[in-house]
């Protein structure tokens, strides 16, 4: 890694690290990526960046982009399965349907690039590398967040999400084919201080990012007052013993989902925390060329109702960084057109 790429060098190796709903900002990253003229030769991706980084080798990133984008807190909310299996409170069902008729059961080593997921095996405690088989598959592992989502069982296998273990999975590219530059996109990153996403994008006052501040906030909690809402009417059915009981005291149902939901945010806030200091420890030992750093303040990692603020991010901070290491290497473009011809990319796992 960290080789000294020419002015003519433009094949990159992608890392999309997880993040939740932050994981968005690759999308906005990708953008940046091919508008300098850099060709993504090879993908690596835990969690979101899993998903972003598959629908994008799968080729429908462009309308992953356009379903994202139109969601709002409400469509999110309706896209909430909940189940309360002590495996995870979630199913992740509705989200894969939409996927599969995007994608389709696509193979992983059917697609035009080496592309690796990262998931965890809760029986082993060891990462699982997906780089063979059914890319919707793998991608429902990688997003399984441990107590959240439940997890994928595949022979003796448990696995939920990689971000467990690694939640920026350099090693897989480090070997990557044809790549002179590896990328990285950190979206749990740590600042000393908390960074909101509007002090982050350009052209924001201050008055204006209080009030986008103050919005986002209603918006949240008003998300989180209709999942609590739904808890409350899907309780009864779901393996809630209450039952009748909960039939006729409502007000009790809804006091345990939001004591339920109270503990998944817990859940969701330690995973941010746990990945923020993995991510550092991985990138100490295998530092990128380019490192992208997404605060993990922008937003919470349930917010999937701001991906076009978060995709303008990425591509923001794409910028930046390509421009810093573009500007180190003395040229501001990397012209592609004039690199000299290669052979096809191997499958992955070849």
């Amino acid at each position: 890694m960290n080789k000294q790429a020419s002015a003519r060098s433009c094949k990159v190796a992608l890392v999309l690290g997880s993040g939740g709903a932050r994981g968005y900002a690759h999308i906005g990253v990708i953008d940046a990526l091919e508008a300098r003229g850099f060709e993504i030769v090879s993908i690596a991706g835990c969690s979101m960046g899993a998903l972003v980084g598959g629908v994008y080798a799968a080729g429908k990133l462009p309308e992953y982009r356009d379903w994202v984008s139109r969601l709002d807190y409400l469509d999110v909310l309706r896209l909430v399965d909940v189940t309360w299996s002590p495996m995870g409170a979630m199913r992740a069902n509705k989200v894969m349907e939409k996927l599969d008729a995007l994608i389709h059961d696509v193979q992983l080593e059917d697609l035009p690039m080496p592309v690796t997921t990262v998931a965890t095996d809760m029986v082993r405690q060891r990462e699982v590398w997906f780089q063979h088989g059914s890319l919707l598959r793998a991608i429902r592992a990688s997003i399984a967040v441990p107590g959240v989502i439940t997890p994928v069982t595949l022979g003796d296998q448990v696995l939920v999400d990689g971000g467990l273990l690694n939640p920026l999975p350099i090693m897989p590219v480090l070997a990557a084919h044809q790549a002179d530059i590896v990328v990285a996109v950190n979206v749990t990153a740590h600042t000393p201080q908390p960074v909101m996403l509007e002090e982050l994008l350009p052209g924001s006052a201050p008055a204006k990012r209080v009030a986008a501040e103050s919005d986002g906030t209603e918006v949240v909690s008003r998300w989180m007052r209709d999942v609590r809402s739904a808890t409350r009417r899907l309780w009864q059915g779901l393996g809630n013993p209450g039952g009748d009981k909960d039939e006729a005291d409502p007000a009790g149902a809804e006091e345990r989902g939001k004591h339920e939901w109270g503990k998944l945010d817990m859940i969701l806030q330690s995973f941010d925390i746990t990945q923020a200091a993995l991510a550092k420890y991985k990138v100490a030992g295998y530092s990128p060329d380019v490192m992208i750093d997404v605060p993990k303040t922008v937003c919470s990692a349930y917010e999937f109702h701001r991906a076009d603020e978060l995709i303008r991010l990425g591509r923001y901070l794409g910028d930046q960084a390509l421009e810093r290491h573009l500007g180190s290497k003395g040229h501001r473009t990397l012209p592609c057109a004039e690199d000299p011809p290669v052979g096809d990319h191997p499958v992955a796992g070849d």
